[in-house]
């Protein structure tokens, strides 16, 4: 009972994580967007200090960027006290051990590229990297926040499944492109709505749109590309919205009718409110001129899908059967 009980606190914990995930997240975003990657140019301090000091140049970029590394500090804490409690408790079968480890380790791999935002001057491919990293802790904590599901799946919840996996895989791929035009600064090679540069197919150059890697030593703050590459990036952005909308819809939608359990109708329901919430926040960005406040909720309207998604598959996954503990039966015979 005892080990039950650490399981619960084990759940309520990742939750916390979750929420405190999300908000690393959105202040991620805040940072970025107010081009406050760079407010501290040092790491992990600011200036040689630990706090932000009234003398440093561009005060208010560093206290930005430091407020996001303390939240982050903080979330790398909870993550080591919650492979603590596995760890403890892993004798219980409904403890998960391995994932929690896992966690820790891609929560050490963000603080590396946290680091490295910083020393290699926003590269984009490092800060993209650190965006799905903080996605990935968040979708993690979430996963482990719920508890498994004990009652089996229908026939067409199993399809539903299989679904879900490709709408979170079009997701990542979408926030990666997200990510990617956000720290190419290609969010306004497109002004106008629903065409670009006032035209359905304009001038693009891919070849150098899409180049990960172009090498150390270069400040990419502000960005480094032409426009006919930022444009390129930002159509595909928008081409990649108009897949993953479709796809998300649809898989709320079928979630909604198909599904037989009420929960399961439910999450069917918030995806659509969460895909055209992001919608509507996208159209925005681009009609106003990317205006910080909608811009930063549409970062964080990606992050809730994330969240949503794993929800949802997490409803859909096999149930587990429980396992009981060794002891002796009636008859005084050992049961494994």
């Amino acid at each position: 009972m005892r080990e039950r009980h650490r399981v619960v606190w084990f759940r309520r914990l990742a939750l916390a994580g979750t929420l405190l995930a999300f908000c690393v997240v959105v202040l991620g975003a805040w940072v970025r967007l107010t081009d406050a990657g760079l407010g501290c140019p040092d790491w992990p301090g600011c200036y040689g200090h630990v706090f932000p000091q009234g003398s440093t140049h561009h005060f208010a970029q560093a206290v930005h960027e430091m407020v996001h590394r303390y939240f982050a500090s903080t979330l790398g804490l909870i993550i080591s006290g919650l492979l603590v409690v596995a760890l403890v408790n892993r004798k219980d079968p409904d403890q998960p051990v391995a994932p929690a480890a896992v966690l820790l380790g891609v929560v050490c791999l963000q603080g590396l590229l946290g680091m490295k935002t910083v020393t290699l001057l926003l590269q984009p491919l490092i800060v993209t990297a650190h965006l799905l990293g903080g996605l990935t802790t968040l979708a993690i904590l979430r996963w482990l926040s719920i508890a498994p599901a004990r009652r089996p799946l229908t026939r067409s919840e199993t399809g539903l499944r299989t679904f879900a996996i490709i709408g979170f895989a079009v997701l990542a791929l979408q926030i990666f492109l997200g990510g990617w035009t956000s720290t190419n600064y290609a969010a306004v090679a497109c002004p106008d709505l629903p065409t670009c540069q006032r035209s359905w197919w304009p001038g693009m150059n891919f070849k150098d749109a899409f180049v990960l890697w172009r090498g150390l030593g270069v400040d990419y703050e502000g960005g480094v590309l032409a426009n006919p590459a930022r444009v390129a990036i930002q159509f595909t952005h928008r081409l990649g919205a108009v897949v993953a909308g479709l796809t998300l819809l649809s898989l709320g939608l079928l979630v909604a009718l198909r599904a037989r359990n009420r929960r399961l109708k439910l999450l069917g329901g918030v995806l659509i409110t969460a895909v055209l919430c992001q919608i509507a926040l996208g159209l925005s960005t681009v009609y106003f001129g990317v205006p910080l406040p909608v811009a930063t909720l549409h970062n964080a309207g990606a992050a809730i899908l994330v969240v949503v998604m794993v929800t949802l598959l997490r409803a859909l996954w096999p149930a587990i059967p429980r396992r009981q503990p060794a002891g002796l039966n009636a008859h005084g015979t050992l049961v494994p």
